[in-house]
């Protein structure tokens, strides 16, 4: 009873009460929330903090950045949403704010729009070369299970195009990116999708900062041929994959475009499916039959591999498979 009744006494302030009803439609920052209210940063500071010590807040770091929402597990999350939902929709204070929101909103959507178009240039001729992103899609729809999936890391997210596939399916979603760029878009996009289960980290996808077994899937998407050590990225996406949980893996079978290292700084022009099974092998994976998706000239491949008790064998990976004619 005393902790129901410390938190009570947390959100039980004019502006504590905004700040939960604000951070219910999403993640905002220090800045954003002084702006909204209308209060001097340190004030605003001191209230998030006795909210999240309080548990009815999540607090996540983003460089020098600090991001703010409702809290979503445990016993103080619940009554969080409780007392959002409690404040009259016709509170002229509630009204205002949600107004401001709107236009803090606005200005993220412009300022990732402007993001995108500088840089869709670069996106547009590396899809030139692969099958449409609408069939891969498809695919990985295909072989991600249609339900039961309660939490989904997207590993690289870039500009959460995965998490908008994928989020319908699962109870929980994060996806991780070091850009905070991308992922200021990415924010953007979850919003207009209407995915408040879905939110973004800026993280280090070789030292994720979750425990180990923490997620029920995991899809690593058009990552690994930028990175110096794909077998690492694997092995820690394996880690914090539960018993049985599946990881997708999708990136480019083998090419040899060398533009593609000196324009759009790819560290590796593709992989085989015996390259991709060995580094599931090792993390304690086991790989399924590969999808091969042909394109002119580059072939993106899907290689699912599920996470295996920690004593069971690892057995052999499968023969591939070519997928060819899907449909969106």
């Amino acid at each position: 009873m005393d902790d129901l009744l410390a938190t009570l006494k947390a959100a039980a302030e004019t502006t504590r009460l905004r700040l939960l009803a604000l951070c219910a439609h999403g993640e905002l920052t220090v800045t954003e929330l002084t702006q909204i209210l209308g209060q001097s940063q340190p004030r605003v500071s001191r209230h998030l903090k006795l909210l999240c010590d309080a548990g009815l807040l999540d607090r996540f770091r983003e460089g020098t950045f600090a991001f703010y929402r409702l809290a979503e597990k445990g016993s103080s999350a619940e009554l969080a949403r409780v007392l959002v939902d409690a404040i009259p929709d016709s509170d002229p204070t509630l009204t205002l704010d949600l107004e401001r929101l709107e236009a803090t909103k606005r200005g993220r959507s412009e300022t990732a729009a402007a993001y995108f178009r500088e840089n869709a240039a670069r996106w547009h001729e590396i899809r030139s070369l692969h099958v449409a992103e609408g069939e891969v899609e498809a695919a990985l729809l295909r072989l991600f299970p249609a339900a039961g999936v309660e939490e989904l890391l997207d590993i690289g997210t870039g500009t959460g195009r995965m998490l908008e596939v994928l989020g319908p399916r699962v109870q929980r979603a994060v996806g991780v990116d070091q850009s905070r760029e991308m992922l200021a878009v990415a924010r953007t996009k979850l919003e207009e999708a209407g995915l408040r289960h879905c939110h973004v980290r800026q993280a280090d996808m070789y030292q994720l900062p979750f425990p180990s077994g923490s997620f029920d899937a995991a899809i690593i998407h058009q990552v690994l041929h930028f990175t110096e050590s794909p077998a690492e990225v694997v092995a820690e996406a394996a880690r914090v994959l539960r018993p049985g949980a599946p990881l997708l893996i999708v990136d480019f079978a083998p090419h040899t475009l060398e533009a593609l290292r000196e324009e759009h700084a790819h560290r590796r022009l593709g992989f085989s499916d015996q390259e991709v099974a060995g580094w599931c092998r090792q993390s304690g994976l086991s790989c399924g039959p590969a999808a091969h998706l042909p394109g002119d000239p580059l072939t993106v491949s899907i290689w699912p591999a599920t996470r295996l008790a920690a004593a069971a064998a690892v057995p052999s990976s499968s023969p591939a498979l070519t997928l060819s004619g899907v449909s969106s």
